[in-house]
């Protein structure tokens, strides 16, 4: 958990001189019709063998915005993550960050013509032979609490963490990512003055 303006520091300074690193968010649940998510309320990024968990409330602490800022706005290291458009938005929407650098392996191992985007689940059982076990029950808990429980911070760090490593082993066996086209953000509303 990334809490302190030191903490922050240090792990801007590990997430920037990678090449890749796993990148996922996390939203409290909207059960209400018509209801709108005020996620993401938890951030989390991995190297190859750490995890970096980021609680967002609804004012963020200038330390960790400037963290956010330094390693989502640069190009490098690469943002790999799985199903990450309403991420990108939310990040957006929330902290006013445009993310580059974003690769999203739901749209990369596609099939040519298949309209359906690949999850990790899927993607860990085809390259690993594994089973990805993703609690239905833990994904739709509140992520808005101000403490996370164990089980929350193990299933946010793994979301992370697999996304990172589905990118390595894909990329080890010779593929190559296509041109990274940046995430189609909402226009800012008119607000009829001239």
């Amino acid at each position: 958990m990334v809490v302190t303006p030191e903490q922050a520091l240090a792990a801007r300074d590990a997430l920037r001189i990678c090449d890749a690193i796993g990148f996922d968010t996390e939203s409290k649940p909207t059960f209400t019709k018509g209801e709108t998510s005020t996620g993401p309320h938890l951030i989390q990024f991995s190297t190859d063998n750490k995890a970096y968990l980021l609680q967002i409330g609804d004012s963020t602490e200038p330390h960790l915005r400037a963290m956010l800022l330094a390693v989502l706005e640069s190009p490098l290291p690469l943002k790999i993550g799985f199903g990450l458009s309403d991420d990108v938005k939310r990040m957006h929407a929330k902290l006013d960050i445009r993310c580059a650098g974003v690769v999203d392996m739901s749209v990369v191992l596609r099939t040519p013509g298949q309209r359906n985007d690949l999850g990790a689940r899927t993607a860990v059982a085809k390259f690993f032979g594994l089973k990805l076990q993703k609690s239905k029950k833990i994904s739709t808990t509140n992520w808005a609490l101000p403490r996370l429980n164990e089980k929350q911070i193990l299933y946010a760090a793994d979301d992370a963490q697999v996304a990172l490593r589905v990118y390595r082993h894909w990329i080890g066996l010779g593929n190559k990512l296509p041109p990274i086209k940046p995430f189609k953000l909402p226009k800012p509303a008119k607000t009829g003055l001239s």
